[in-house]
């Protein structure tokens, strides 16, 4: 404790030194000035079936977040990042002007016609937090909630979810204080403005109203794992310890969920792990009835479905890598051999989502790694319509469709030059108009270009890459490069406009979304190809795609900076035990790291549901591998480049530990000048700041980093 205090002390007393030195904007960093913190290292033995492992730096980690030892060397990286960071603070204050800049201030959503109102949420100008209101036909608008409001003597706040009675009464919202992600259930009476005594914490964040109006049904979540387990039946205006429970899931390999139907007519309760899924469904009209399985889960069986007009919609793998739709009669639900195919497979386009309305079949589908919408009548199957698209690389995806009494279907479309539109597409005339396009003040899209390119994996997999870089760039091999990927979870990294990052852009960059193996974008088996045994095909595309990219000439090989969060952080933490030489510099946030120890502790949040994802390292087959890519397990004593590695106190995905302990020894073992900086925000969780403002300052610390490793 004595050796922490006195160096966190030499750590500020450093940064006291160093801010009265009066140095000028952007000067070259020093890396004698400053003295990063030394961890001490405590031997600690990590268990495991195959054999223990030496862990020096396990005592980084305290589930409590309270330990004076912990939390000074957490504060004396802090310190050591801050006096380094003030080198180049100007350039940070730069960054953040310009990516202000392009903010619309008093933005507001899309409108959404609910009742007789329209519902959509807004910005004030200079405030951190959204308000929500609800406008009537005569242009009346009422607040509906102020988070600025609730934010007040909190340093972190997060209103995530609302969802409105079906009387458009009341409005149910959850509120998050820490950033932990473990929710209070609020409910709000819209005529009188205030909010009801309700009270329920320790939830998820995810809600079903019954046609009642005033039964609710909740997640409440373990309190020590934070797994979803229970799912509770609430009627307003009782206390909360009376809240019954209707379902509870003894298998801690899933996920729970609760929401409606589209169509209301139901509550259901969404189930899902990894390679299986499972859902109930109760009449919304009678919240005290049975819950009633549409088929019970079987390994290898994943199925989501949406009700219409008596019958269930299914999108299933079953036989089906890339997903179909199927259906089943309602008074046939809980029998999988009742299931009637309505849409078939196709080896080349993976099936999203859909969306099912009164005369049409709306499916948002991955065709040649990129998301259109196909338009099926349900009469006319044989005559689909596809919205047309006219960049090389995009996103186009749902918007809100709550209405299945309607040929008008809401969507998105962005692309890395193009702002978010929102359409209303007429599905029986193919006519459409703008419901919304984002304003992003002081951009001009004609300066800019994105296109696709495609590097060839070592195996000789084709993996697409989406660019974006300045009309005036040349390549020729000179350019400045930050390439981005996650990788995991079968989540696609779709390009969609990201006012940011034009700050590099207008610096010279070329920005490189890298869909590497372990997401979806090539079809179900481009995520198969990316976890459990082949998790290294998601490392090795990564670097192979940043060869690509420097001998295609869009980048210099020596300017290449790399970025990725959460599993993208595990990536970078890979790649930087595995290729070290390819990159100038990275920045890992809130990255899982320690791969091995973390899946052998039940108790930690999303051990237990992730093994199908990356393997049980109980077993020895994929201990030994995790072992062998585990960035925590894999440091050496070598070169590494520059790294800024960032996390949150209160995170719950990744526990800010990970990159710690990472960190620890990171600066024991590597054998190199280059910096490595550690940010922890002591008030945020997985997701950092919860302030717009505060978010952006973040990311422009980030950026600031990244150029300042450039001449």
């Amino acid at each position: 404790m004595t050796h922490l205090i006195r160096l966190f002390s030499t750590t500020l007393l450093t940064l006291i030194l160093i801010v009265g030195c009066g140095w000028g904007p952007r000067p070259e960093p020093s890396h004698t000035t400053l003295q990063p913190p030394v961890a001490k290292r405590v031997d600690y033995l990590v268990e495991s079936p195959h054999g223990n492992r030496n862990d020096p730096y396990y005592w980084l980690r305290d589930d409590d977040r309270a330990a004076p030892e912990v939390l000074a060397y957490l504060e004396a990286e802090n310190a050591y990042y801050r006096a380094y960071a003030n080198q180049y603070e100007n350039l940070i204050d730069d960054l953040e002007g310009e990516m202000l800049s392009r903010i619309n201030q008093d933005d507001s959503s899309t409108p959404l016609h609910r009742g007789d109102y329209w519902y959509y949420s807004r910005f004030a100008e200079g405030k951190q937090y959204p308000i929500f209101v609800r406008e009537d036909d005569e242009g009346t608008v009422e607040t509906i909630l102020d988070v600025n409001e609730l934010a007040e003597g909190h340093a972190f706040m997060s209103v995530t979810n609302l969802t409105y009675s079906p009387d458009y009464r009341y409005v149910a919202y959850f509120v998050d204080t820490t950033g932990r992600r473990q929710y209070e259930l609020r409910i709000r009476d819209l005529h009188s403005g205030e909010d009801l005594p309700d009270r329920l914490t320790g939830l998820s964040q995810s809600v079903a109203w019954a046609q009642d109006n005033k039964t609710l049904f909740v997640v409440e979540n373990d309190p020590v794992t934070l797994l979803s387990t229970r799912v509770l039946k609430h009627r307003l205006g009782q206390p909360a310890e009376q809240a019954e429970v209707v379902y509870e899931e003894l298998d801690n390999t899933f996920y729970l969920y609760v929401g409606n139907s589209t169509d209301l007519q139901f509550v259901q309760i969404y189930l899902s792990a990894t390679v299986s899924s499972e859902r109930w469904v109760l009449d919304a009209h009678n919240p005290d009835g049975e819950f009633q399985v549409i088929a019970p889960r079987e390994r290898g069986l994943l199925y989501g479905a949406e009700h219409i007009d008596g019958r269930w919609i299914i999108r299933t793998d079953y036989e089906a890598p890339n997903f179909q739709l199927m259906q089943v009669a309602h008074e046939h639900i809980g029998d999988k051999a009742r299931w009637q195919p309505l849409v078939p497979h196709d080896d080349d386009v993976f099936i999203n989502s859909y969306l099912v309305f009164s005369n049409y079949l709306a499916i948002n589908e991955r065709s040649n790694g990129l998301l259109r919408i196909r338009l099926l009548p349900w009469d006319d199957f044989e005559n689909p319509r596809f919205i047309a698209a006219n960049e090389d690389a995009y996103m186009m995806r749902f918007e809100w469709n709550i209405d299945q009494f309607t040929n008008t279907l809401r969507y998105m479309y962005s692309s890395l030059t193009t702002p978010m539109v929102t359409y209303a597409y007429d599905m029986t005339t193919g006519e459409q108009s703008i419901l919304k396009a984002t304003e992003v003040p002081n951009y001009d899209a004609s300066q800019y270009v994105t296109k696709r390119t495609w590097a060839t994996a070592r195996d000789g997999s084709q993996i697409p890459v989406t660019l974006l870089h300045h009309r005036d760039f040349v390549a020729n091999g000179q350019a400045p490069l930050y390439q981005y990927a996650y990788g995991s979870y079968g989540s696609s990294m779709d390009p969609f406009f990201n006012s940011s990052v034009l700050s590099l852009v207008d610096r010279g960059f070329v920005y490189a979304i890298a869909h590497i193996r372990g997401g979806q974008e090539m079809g179900r088996h481009w995520y198969e190809d990316g976890k459990l045994l082949n998790k290294k095909n998601t490392f090795t595309d990564f670097i192979d795609v940043t060869d690509h990219l420097v001998n295609e000439g869009y980048a210099h090989a020596d300017k290449v900076i790399a970025g990725g969060g959460s599993a993208g952080g595990l990536l970078i933490g890979a790649v930087a035990n595995m290729a070290p030489e390819r990159y100038l510099g990275l920045h890992a946030a809130v990255p899982f790291v320690d791969v091995v120890t973390t899946m052998l502790d039940e108790s930690i949040p999303l051990t237990t549901n992730e093994f199908d994802e990356w393997g049980n390292p109980k077993e020895q087959e994929y201990y030994d591998y995790m072992l062998s890519y585990s960035p925590y397990d894999n440091v050496a004593a070598m070169d590494y480049p520059a790294i800024l590695v960032t996390t949150g106190l209160h995170d719950s995905q990744v526990q800010y530990f990970e990159p710690a302990k990472w960190v620890a020894r990171l600066r024991h073992l590597k054998t190199d000048d280059n910096v490595l900086l550690f940010r922890t925000n002591m008030t945020a969780g997985h997701g950092g700041s919860s302030g717009r403002f505060s978010a952006l300052r973040e990311r422009a610390e980030e950026y600031a980093f990244m150029l300042s490793l450039l001449d």
